[in-house]
């Protein structure tokens, strides 16, 4: 990593930085593109060249930042799947009486 010059504004640092992390996400985007190809992992749906905006790239581990070469972590789901898939924790806390904070709701009803 390149160490950033002294005689830099901070914007121009900012700027540097944001150009460099979306690059990064394109790579492995299109990393996983090439590997997985262009059909979702969950509903088995495929895409062309004009719709693969539609698919996107999920973390199995859920952490954006764990991107090997491999694509090992990776899985592509269509727009509608991934909301499905990171929905899925939410109404399951819900569910079982949990809020955002994971305190439970009915304890604030009682309070």
């Amino acid at each position: 990593m390149r160490k950033p010059a002294v005689d830099k504004t901070v914007a121009e640092i900012v700027r540097e930085l944001k150009e460099t992390s979306a690059a990064a996400v394109s790579d492995y985007r299109e990393q996983s593109l090439k590997i997985h190809g262009l059909i979702c992992a969950k509903c088995g749906r495929e895409f062309d060249f004009k719709s693969r905006s539609l698919l996107t790239v999920h973390h199995k581990d859920g952490n954006r930042g764990n991107n090997p070469p491999d694509g090992s972590n990776w899985e592509n789901l269509c727009i509608y799947c991934h909301d499905d898939e990171h929905s899925r924790g939410l109404l399951g806390d819900y569910i079982k009486g949990k809020d955002a904070s994971g305190e439970m709701h009915w304890k604030k009803r009682a309070k």
